[in-house]
């Protein structure tokens, strides 16, 4: 019997999440840094600036390509059965990991939509190059700024929650020593 297969006659990928998953786990990780990191290097260039719009654009079309990849990493997800932990989590800690992880998937759909009700009730619709996606609902700048701190808070909050994530898989790998983020590499 292999150590790194405690079951020999399963297939070596029922250990892992499937490739579909796994590299939309990895891209839209990528994606929510670069997504932190345009929003928060907008404060480096001065207010109206090219640089500016740039980076504040940019956040808006990350935010966009994850939301875009959300319900297709959901179907990869649920296409394919969940590679077991082993050893077995406890009940409290298997509720905190399920707990967690619907946490993140609800900042991944929520935070973009609420980024692109900003813009629609803000600029009136979304620029797409040189054409325009109307919005459907009327301008109403007021709104517009209350969800826009709504965004901001939830964006904040979820530096913690991402924190958490990380800091789990790596009690899971260093301290646990289970195959958790073997599952996803």
């Amino acid at each position: 019997m292999s150590s790194t297969n405690p079951h020999p006659t399963a297939a070596p990928a029922a250990f892992r999440y499937s490739a579909t998953s796994r590299r939309l786990h990895w891209l839209m990780a990528a994606l929510v840094v670069l997504a932190y990191v345009l929003i928060t290097s907008r404060s480096w260039f001065e207010k109206g600036s090219d640089p500016r719009l740039l980076v504040v654009q940019g956040h808006f079309w990350v935010g966009i390509a994850v939301f875009a990849l959300v319900l297709p990493r959901l179907l990869a997800r649920f296409a394919s059965p969940t590679p077991a932990i082993m050893p077995a989590l406890n009940p409290l800690t298997r509720l905190a990991s399920q707990v967690t992880h619907i946490a993140l998937y609800a900042f991944l759909l929520l935070q973009p939509l609420m980024g692109m009700l900003v813009v629609f009730l803000e600029r009136g619709g979304i620029p797409l190059g040189g054409l325009m996606l109307p919005s459907p609902f009327e301008l109403n700048p007021h709104l517009a700024h209350r969800i826009e701190d709504l965004h901001i808070t939830v964006g904040s909050a979820f530096y913690y929650v991402i924190g958490l994530h990380i800091a789990a898989v790596l009690w899971h790998h260093f301290l646990r020593r289970d195959n958790v983020l073997k599952r996803m590499l």
